[in-house]
């Protein structure tokens, strides 16, 4: 099992900045993929973005150049830095491990950017 838990969500205005981070524990968790989804009502939730143990990025085209994700190995945990945020940002925002065929998920921090 892998616990995720997310923090540093809230309320922000348009243009501002938030850092999410997501800390890992469980004894199945290792090297594979850690991410970012969000979900605003009534939508699907949606990548954000991802990276690996190796630290390969991968973001959706809403976040590129303007959100940057990271990873610390040693301490479980990734980052996510959210820069010139719109109110199209506003979601929960999920953290993600994926090894294998398994996956877990953290039960998400509220993102609220005002216009």
């Amino acid at each position: 099992q892998v616990q995720l838990v997310e923090s540093g969500g809230g309320l922000v205005q348009a243009g501002g900045s938030l850092r999410l981070s997501c800390a890992a524990s469980g004894n199945d968790f290792g090297s594979g993929v850690m991410g970012w989804y969000r979900q605003a009502p009534g939508n699907q939730r949606t990548l954000v973005a991802t990276i690996t143990g190796a630290g390969h990025t991968n973001y959706a085209d809403a976040a590129k150049g303007r959100f940057t994700i990271s990873r610390d190995n040693a301490k479980a945990m990734i980052d996510l830095q959210m820069n010139s945020l719109k109110p199209a940002d506003t979601a929960v925002y999920y953290c993600n491990y994926r090894v294998n065929w398994r996956e877990y998920w953290g039960l998400g921090t509220q993102v609220t950017v005002s216009s």
